[in-house]
């Protein structure tokens, strides 16, 4: 190639190159200080093969004019390297045997790489001597967003020193990507870990000076050496600080080496809810690939964070997620056991941290305990469940009952807790998320008896009337009845305590899901409705039951009423909304409107009975 310079054309169409990085490929402008930072790792990697006493540097300097140049020490570029890797975008069979392209101390695609630094410069330029080739001159490429190059091979005598610089000049409006400061958080969010010296270019503040700034470490944070193990806790707590913004209850150190893997996981100090997923910090060969990487750990282990480090996993096309395969799925199956190994340790320690950690993430590992027998087994022993008898564990309740009852809504456990509380009943409240799943698994556990409260099981416990009280509210019990026969409920009385609840409200399942199914047929058409009729199985009876409590005074007061009486059947009314407020169920509006009515005609009847007080003869006259 003679000296000077040679207007050509790219071998595809520059514009659709960057429109396709920049809008379906990476996800936004900022990447472009990754690819070039990738780029120089790869060229220092690359001449450290054949030189390992090779400087190891890249730098980068922002200009006030909306300019950046990045040098690296890396390997550089012949003329040769330069017009195939250059000319011809994304080709690298040449690379492969020059740079190294697929072992596993490479990164990326060169060309592709520089040329994302179009997503905010109009013009790229790129000087490069071959630390390699002694004899070969430095070389000078011009890119411009137009889809021009031009090529330029310099003297050889050019003071140009081993490695590539990369200079950019901002496209307009782009300017603040450029910036020193964008360029600072950039390269640190990046590059923090990657083993070279990478630093910034920043003015001094106050003065007209500059300054470099470092951007990485040399040593990963949790590979370092430290006094002892309460130093590296402290070291490792403050990384998490500022990488992820949380001080962590504690850390699970993370190794595969299948996968090249090294890292942390880091508990959070809070509880988050279930299904919230957790994304993770990963870095692929020391650089950052993404700061929310799904898919790492499954989805029990939402109550960690991790931040690792991999030489062998794949990352996606753009580079932010990584590429499923079978190293990956073997790397998460490692990892899944590593903190579950924790999470068993966890919960068969008795520090105070343990303690704090079981506090703060139960539901965590009851989601663990819902696919491991051993996990379940521990949660069993360990954390508490809400009972009618206060908190409690599984083991306690059958070791104290022999069986475990348990209420699957929590609507079913507060309607029947006062009562059961009252009968020496203990009932496990299993409404809240996993507990259902958990019991349900355990039921399968050799030496546990578990099964779903029945509205049998409170029915049985309740004391009939005595035969002459009994017939004493015959008529006003079947009057009752028909008052909350339409609200799909039927209606006993009996005895229990405490005698301060007036009613309750037992429910059946089964006869609920029969009349929801009889509902449903009532209003298909014929040929839906004998295909409906077919799962209401037999029985006529409501699924709910309201209990009226024959030892509250209030009901005996109301039994004592005529049973035709507007009173009556207004008390009844109440007592129903009342008893569907104790079950912590919603007021919907069919209650509303009983409650008011049932209040009008209360209201009534007291103000219809309120007569002027009369004397008492025995006062004296003031």
């Amino acid at each position: 190639m003679e000296p000077g310079a040679a207007g050509r054309a790219f071998q595809v169409d520059l514009r659709g190159v960057v429109d396709l990085l920049a809008r379906h490929l990476y996800s936004g402008p900022r990447v472009y200080v990754r690819e070039l930072l990738q780029n120089g790792v790869d060229a220092i990697t690359a001449r450290r093969a054949v030189d390992p006493d090779a400087p190891a540097a890249v730098r980068l300097r922002p200009g006030p004019d909306g300019t950046l140049e990045v040098t690296d020490t890396g390997v550089g570029l012949t003329p040769a390297q330069a017009e195939e890797l250059l000319a011809t975008v994304g080709r690298s069979s040449k690379r492969d045997l020059d740079l190294g392209l697929g072992r596993e101390e490479f990164l990326g695609q060169f060309g592709i790489g520089l040329l994302s630094a179009f997503m905010v410069a109009d013009e790229i330029e790129l000087v490069s001597r071959s630390a390699t080739d002694p004899d070969a001159p430095p070389v000078r490429w011009v890119g411009y967003a137009d889809g021009r190059y031009d090529l330029t091979v310099l003297p050889a005598d050019a003071d140009v020193p081993a490695g590539s610089t990369v200079r950019l000049r901002a496209r307009r409006d782009m300017e603040h990507w450029l910036a020193a400061e964008t360029v600072v958080a950039l390269a640190e969010e990046f590059g923090a870990l990657l083993p070279f010296d990478v630093a910034v270019e920043v003015p001094l503040t106050g003065t007209d000076g500059y300054a470099w700034r470092r951007t990485s470490e040399p040593v990963l944070p949790w590979r370092a050496t430290y006094a002892d193990e309460d130093a590296r806790t402290a070291a490792l707590a403050a990384y998490c600080e500022r990488t992820l913004g949380f001080t962590p209850l504690a850390h699970i150190d993370l190794a595969v080496p299948l996968a090249g893997l090294s890292g942390v996981a880091y508990v959070l100090p809070t509880a988050v809810p279930p299904g919230a997923g957790s994304r993770h910090r990963v870095y692929l060969k020391r650089m950052l690939l993404g700061a929310h990487v799904e898919d790492l750990l499954p989805d029990w282990a939402f109550f960690v964070r991790c931040v690792v480090d991999t030489t062998v996993l794949r990352p996606t096309a753009s580079r932010e997620q990584l590429y499923t395969d079978d190293t990956l799925l073997a790397a998460q199956e490692a990892l899944a056991a590593q903190v579950r190994a924790w999470a068993v340790g966890t919960l068969t320690s008795s520090s105070a941290a343990s303690r704090e950690v079981v506090t703060t993430h139960h539901l965590a590992l009851r989601s663990l305990a819902v696919v491991d027998d051993e996990v379940l087994d521990l949660v069993a022993q360990v954390l508490p469940f809400e009972t009618t008898d206060g908190a409690q564990t599984l083991v306690d309740v059958r070791d104290a009952h022999g069986e475990v009852l348990h209420a699957t809504r929590v609507e079913d456990f507060r309607r029947v807790a006062s009562v059961a509380r009252a009968q020496g009943m203990t009932v496990v409240n299993a409404g809240y998320v996993y507990d259902a799943d958990l019991l349900e698994r355990l039921a399968r556990r050799p030496g546990w008896r578990v099964r779903e409260l029945r509205a049998q099981d409170v029915a049985q416990v309740l004391e009939p009337l005595e035969p002459h009280r009994e017939l004493e509210v015959l008529d006003q019990v079947q009057a009752a009845r028909r008052v909350v026969l339409p609200l799909d409920c039927d209606l006993v009385v009996r005895r229990f305590a405490p005698e301060q609840v007036p009613a309750m409200l037992l429910e059946d399942r089964d006869a609920r899901h029969r009349d929801d199914v009889l509902r449903a047929v009532s209003e298909a058409d014929d040929l839906w409705g004998g295909v409906l009729a077919g799962f209401a199985g037999e029985g006529d009876a409501p699924g709910r039951r309201l209990v009226l409590n024959d030892d509250n005074p209030t009901v005996r007061r109301l039994l004592t009423a005529a049973p035709d009486a507007p009173v009556l059947a207004a008390g009844v009314r109440s007592l129903y909304v009342t008893a569907v407020l104790l079950a912590g169920e919603p007021l919907r509006v069919r209650e509303a409107e009983l409650m008011n009515d049932a209040m009008g005609v209360l209201l009534d009847a007291g103000l219809a009975s309120d007569v002027p007080r009369v004397p008492d003869e025995t006062q004296e006259d003031v």
